[in-house]
């Protein structure tokens, strides 16, 4: 069963909400996140992306980049530009995007359910980034950014949260980087706090939607500190960190996209040969052509588009790693034709999230950057949660979530 509990947020002012929220820490680059905290000395890149604060090209693995985050921290709450609520609370978050909106409980969730298989994983993890983000958790001693979590929608929940949100919200703004809206409201209720937690105690289990090595940061830290007391209670905060939570139905994955250098020494026509042994292979001709449905691929080589439909017989519906799209083109395509092994370490392939769009795809190859693109069909929330389910992990680079998670709205201590 899924434990969580309401935790005394640390977040900015209603007016300083937008100014000191930003993008996660890890879907930008060191002078990107530069480049956006320009002039806002109040952004939170200082504490994420804390090298920015040093000159370019420092490591921000460097000690001393810890050590800035630690300092750029206390003073935010110095400042008043980070503050802590009184009372222990949850919180419900919004995001919108394209005129979609998608509704999250903010709380904090068990160490234990991590340790224990009750909050499912589809992703493995790398250990230098589980360090890395184990650092700044132990340094801050707090989850400065949330995890992105799905549950099994219900009925009772959804009805609480329509009820809260009724309500005018802490905090409504639209960023401004990519125009995706952002609202915020504090549930202080008791009566509510209570029912919330009653009913996720009958949620089997929640699953990790996005940020795997977050999520994993925050769970070993609270371990350690568990073995560390010698005087443990299973009460400390240090047992919990810091979760938005979405009901799996109002969840949507978008496609992540391949981009290849060569074609292993192969001519188009001979890679077209080789493709029309497992694929229906259709050519589609300038204009971008989207996948229509599981099993059909979208190719862009040589200024032409693709139809590759999956020949029946060559992947099993009925195998939850076999049925994947990401599976199909990883096996029949990359390794068989084109010598790609490892998705994780061959330099000659690369991944473009769908947010970026089919156009991106056709950028790249045209600019000679690369040879041949590959767009594929969504994952959906039950592959994924089948999969999890199943105790099975998800090839690399197979899901991509957007909107991502605002971080800087709200931060969980753990003292």
């Amino acid at each position: 069963m899924a434990t969580i509990k309401p935790f005394k947020g640390i977040r900015p002012p209603k007016e300083l909400a937008k100014k000191v929220s930003s993008r996660p820490y890890d879907v930008l680059n060191s002078e990107e996140a530069r480049a956006e905290a320009e002039g806002n000395e109040m952004s939170l890149y200082h504490i994420i992306k804390p090298e920015i604060d040093f000159p370019v090209g420092t490591d921000e693995h460097d000690e001393r980049v810890y050590e800035k985050a630690v300092e750029n921290f206390k003073k935010f709450r110095q400042k008043g530009w980070l503050k802590q609520d009184d009372k222990e609370n949850y919180y419900v978050y919004a995001q919108t995007m394209n005129g979609r909106t998608q509704y999250g409980l903010v709380v904090c969730a068990a160490v234990e359910d991590y340790m224990n298989g009750n909050i499912k994983k589809h992703e493995l993890t790398r250990k230098d980034k589980e360090e890395d983000r184990m650092k700044h958790v132990r340094v801050n001693n707090a989850n400065i950014e949330p995890v992105f979590f799905a549950y099994p929608h219900r009925d009772d929940l959804d009805k609480i949260i329509a009820e809260v949100t009724a309500k005018t919200p802490e905090y409504d703004f639209v960023a401004d980087l990519d125009g995706f809206g952002h609202k915020f409201w504090v549930i202080d209720d008791e009566a509510t706090i209570k029912r919330i937690t009653e009913i996720f105690a009958q949620i089997p289990y929640m699953y990790i939607a996005d940020g795997h090595h977050r999520s994993a940061a925050a769970a070993l830290v609270g371990h350690e500190k568990k073995l560390q007391n010698p005087n443990h209670r299973g009460d400390e905060e240090y047992n919990y960190f810091l979760a938005v939570c979405f009901p799996d139905n109002q969840l949507n994955i978008i496609d992540y996209n391949r981009v290849v250098k060569d074609l292993n020494g192969l001519s188009d026509e001979e890679f077209l040969n080789k493709l029309s042994k497992n694929f229906i292979v259709e050519e589609k001709g300038t204009e971008i052509y989207k996948p229509q449905k599981l099993h059909n691929f979208s190719m862009y080589l040589s200024g032409k588009w693709y139809s590759l439909t999956a020949k029946e017989g060559t992947y099993n519906d009925n195998d939850p790693i076999g049925v994947l799209d990401v599976t199909i083109s990883s096996n029949l395509i990359l390794d068989e034709i084109l010598g790609i092994k490892d998705l994780r370490t061959d330099k000659r392939i690369d991944f473009v999230g769908g947010i970026r769009g089919l156009g991106e795809l056709k950028k790249r190859v045209d600019s000679g950057e690369m040879k041949v693109a590959l767009a594929l069909y969504p994952v959906s929330m039950k592959q994924l949660m089948d999969i999890a389910d199943s105790g099975n992990i998800m090839p690399p680079k197979t899901t991509w979530f957007e909107p991502k998670l605002r971080s800087g709205l709200i931060i969980h201590e753990l003292i």
